[in-house]
């Protein structure tokens, strides 16, 4: 067997091993981008994944940057089941995420840069329900709302 097919091999093997993601029709699987909402320069981003499997857990990877140093943010979503393209705008629309049903912080190091793996369990809300989905960052300490995404399309995997 030859250097490159052994390669290709090892890759495949561990490709294999994996998680089983979703497909991206319909948006079971979104790439979240957050702008600064104060004037400044922070950024973040969410990586929401639900794996294909009979578990309803959605993962959100998030990640942001620019921020104030060594401090504590919180990453919310507001759902609009209207489907019209609006997501909430509201006090009152924003949920605060965390791993599972308990609120995590995202805290930033020295240069403003903070990362934390979060989850959601949707087993409760019935499979192929569609929102429209928006993310925030707001200070932990203040509430007030940092980076803001715009509104997305998603499914609830089957």
């Amino acid at each position: 067997m030859g250097v490159a097919a052994l390669a290709a091999s090892a890759f495949a093997v561990g490709a294999a091993a994996g998680p089983p993601w979703g497909p991206e029709t319909p948006p079971f699987n979104i790439e979240v981008i957050l702008r600064d909402m104060t004037g400044g320069s922070g950024f973040g981003h969410v990586k929401f994944r639900q794996p294909n499997d009979t578990e309803k857990i959605v993962f959100l990877d998030t990640w942001v940057r620019d921020l104030a140093p060594n401090h504590a943010y919180r990453l919310q979503r507001g759902v609009d089941t209207a489907l019209d393209g609006n997501c909430p705008r509201a006090a009152t629309d924003w949920l605060t995420l965390g791993k599972g049903l308990v609120p995590q912080v995202i805290t930033t190091d020295d240069r403003g840069t903070g990362r934390e793996d979060l989850s959601r369990d949707l087993a409760a809300v019935p499979t192929g329900k569609q929102f429209d989905i928006n993310f925030r960052v707001i200070d932990a300490v203040s509430s007030a709302p940092v980076l803001e995404s715009g509104c997305y399309r998603f499914t609830v995997d089957p």
